[in-house]
């Protein structure tokens, strides 16, 4: 059987995610005590603590946003 293979969301997608969500990146970074640009990492590379913060705010999973970092 073959396996699916899911992509990461896109990064634009993300950031819309979380505008929607009625906040920004930075913003989400500050409430957690982080300078303002500490979770763009979790954008780019591997950062679970930020990944977790940014999946929180848009009511996902770390796994459903970067399928390929959780394989």
């Amino acid at each position: 059987m073959e396996k699916i293979k899911r992509e990461d969301m896109h990064r634009a997608d993300i950031v819309a995610a979380v505008r929607k969500a009625g906040t920004s990146i930075s913003a989400l970074s500050v409430k957690a005590g982080l300078k303002p640009t500490t979770l763009n990492n979790a954008l780019e590379r591997r950062y679970p603590k930020g990944e977790r913060i940014i999946a929180e705010a848009i009511g996902k999973t770390p796994q459903e946003i970067w399928p390929s970092r959780y394989q």
